[in-house]
């Protein structure tokens, strides 16, 4: 079993920045790849990017290159998600995910 949450979302404004947290806990945490993921009002749950959790490789979907970053935090424990110029459609929740197993989500809400 493993227990996923995110934090670090809020309100920004067109063209600002974020990062997104996700921690985890649970006796096998250290074996997953993590994977940040969104979904927007009316669409489908899209995949970002994924990292091993203990670092490494990091990959990314196509439209996320270049703005997003996934990276392992040693000092926090976390596989974070730093977001630059940040745009009106980026308004979501973002999610990260382990196998099967989810967190709650955080609200990311850009303005104009």
């Amino acid at each position: 079993q493993v227990q996923l949450a995110e934090s670090g979302g809020g309100l920004v404004q067109a063209g600002g920045s974020l990062r997104l947290s996700c921690t985890a806990s649970g006796r096998t945490a250290s074996r997953f790849v993590i994977g940040w993921f969104r979904q927007a009002p009316g669409k489908e749950r899209e995949w970002i990017a994924s990292a091993h959790w203990s670092g490494g490789n990091t990959y990314y979907a196509d439209s996320f290159k270049g703005r997003f970053t996934i990276s392992r935090d040693n000092a926090k424990s976390t596989v974070d998600l730093q977001m630059n110029n940040l745009k009106l459609e980026d308004t979501a929740v973002y999610y990260c995910n382990a196998a099967n197993f989810w967190g709650p989500g955080t609200q990311v809400t850009v303005s104009s």
